[in-house]
């Protein structure tokens, strides 16, 4: 139990307006834990005109009569800030007031009210990250625009390391990734194709996949996970460790100077591992066909040069600038929100990986959709 105390000798606690003025409550004697009944019922004998409290008669002061003055104050709908101490006294004041708000959660409530009620908040907030978003996208094409107009405040080095952490130290994984999936893909085809007879349409069956779908899908699903994260874990140990906040107060822009590179480096090199992605797949579903299905890398690739039309190579690499803005944006703009908290960068790594693949795959889905209906 904190405690502030003078050397008179304790009373016990009192409360009463001042002569004159009834919007002014004035306290006097022991305001501790030992006058803890009489702390509460000097309160609640306490005029409802009082505003404001003057504490400065107190003799003694803890912790339990802070807080019994906050939670009054809370009650009353009173500006605690108003409200007078001894000098002594203000140290103990301003520490339970940093902390007088932390206490253990209600329980959940549980039936259709509070469920809807959960759904409307839920739904607000998902509103907001969407409004902010776009609020960031913008920021982000304005300066980009600006950069382009003033060539020397585009950052070369930083945006080269972001392609090759981005990019080149990507490929292994997504290579791996997208043959294996071109394999179980050409595998799984060629089992329901046997039954018709048509166990070559498993080459049109992987090319157009991976063509259209998959190639700039896994790719941006893996940056997603891979990159987004990392981009939100290293803005956000810049801000906890008030490093962005050293950067504006130098003058420069932290988007300028740490989201810019970043997306910058993504826009470029989504689309390369893209392309990675689709060569990767179809040799996965050409490995298939010839080790499997007999049939002859000739002929699979004969009949792959026939059927596959570059509109569907179009289509896929056409995304893949629309998901580097979406894993960037994403991934810098939950980094900046770390409120300083090895928490909270945890949070919001979570969270841009989240909302980064879910994103993703629904404006592929729609894209599909689009693309289907105007029978491209």
């Amino acid at each position: 139990m904190l405690m502030a105390m003078s050397p008179s000798h304790p009373t016990p606690p009192t409360a009463g307006a001042v002569p004159g003025d009834d919007a002014q409550l004035r306290l006097a004697g022991a305001w501790t834990l030992d006058y803890a009944a009489g702390v509460g019922e000097a309160l609640q004998a306490a005029p409802d005109s009082v505003r404001t409290i003057d504490a400065t008669g107190v003799d003694r002061l803890d912790s339990l009569g802070v807080l019994q003055l906050l939670r009054y104050a809370a009650q009353r709908g009173m500006d605690y800030q108003t409200f007078r101490f001894r000098e002594d006294h203000r140290a103990l004041v301003a520490a339970i007031q940093d902390i007088h708000d932390d206490r253990p959660k209600t329980r959940r409530e549980f039936g259709f009210a509070a469920a809807l009620a959960r759904l409307g908040r839920a739904v607000h907030a998902n509103a907001l990250e969407v409004v902010s978003l776009v609020s960031f996208l913008g920021e982000n094409l304005l300066k980009l625009g600006r950069t382009v107009l003033q060539p020397r405040r585009f950052r070369l080095t930083s945006t080269v390391y972001h392609m090759e952490q981005v990019g080149l130290d990507a490929v292994p994984l997504v290579a791996l990734l997208s043959f294996l999936v071109g394999a179980v893909i050409a595998f799984l085809g060629a089992q329901i194709l046997a039954d018709f007879g048509a166990t070559i349409f498993v080459v049109e069956l992987v090319s157009i996949a991976f063509l259209r779908e998959f190639g700039v899908l896994l790719t941006a699903i893996l940056l997603a996970g891979r990159t987004a994260s990392a981009f939100t874990a290293q803005i956000g140990a810049m801000v906890s460790r008030e490093e962005v906040d050293a950067i504006r107060t130098l003058g420069l822009d932290p988007v300028e100077l740490l989201v810019l590179p970043r997306l910058i480096a993504l826009l470029i090199m989504l689309p390369l591992l893209t392309f990675i992605a689709m060569v990767a797949g179809l040799l996965g579903g050409m490995a298939v066909g010839v080790f499997s299905l007999d049939i002859p890398p000739q002929a699979y690739l004969a009949r792959m040069q026939q059927e596959m039309e570059l509109r569907h190579f179009l289509i896929g690499m056409s995304k893949a600038p629309l998901f580097a803005m979406v894993i960037g944006l994403i991934g810098c703009l939950e980094g900046l929100r770390v409120e300083g908290t090895a928490q909270s960068v945890g949070e919001r790594t979570t969270s841009s990986v989240v909302q980064t693949i879910s994103l993703v795959i629904i404006l592929d889905a729609f894209a599909a959709i689009w693309f289907m209906y105007m029978d491209w």
